[in-house]
């Protein structure tokens, strides 16, 4: 699944998606922690894994595999 960061805190290290059919998924620090990234940025495009229960576990870039 896709989407595109609407908010994030670097503090935090969490924040909220938007994804293409308009719902927001809020994500926690250890889903972006578990991604390698370093920032994400205001309106980038990014790629979201989910647990079996539907929770945010990772989010990455869409190039990243």
């Amino acid at each position: 699944m896709q989407g595109t960061v609407a908010t994030y805190d670097a503090a935090t290290r969490s924040g909220v998606l938007l994804l293409d059919d308009g719902t927001e998924l809020t994500f926690p620090a250890r889903a972006f922690d578990a991604s390698g990234l370093r920032l994400l940025r205001l309106g980038q495009r990014v790629r979201v894994e989910t647990d079996a229960a539907g929770e945010i576990v990772r989010v990455t870039l869409p190039t990243m595999p």
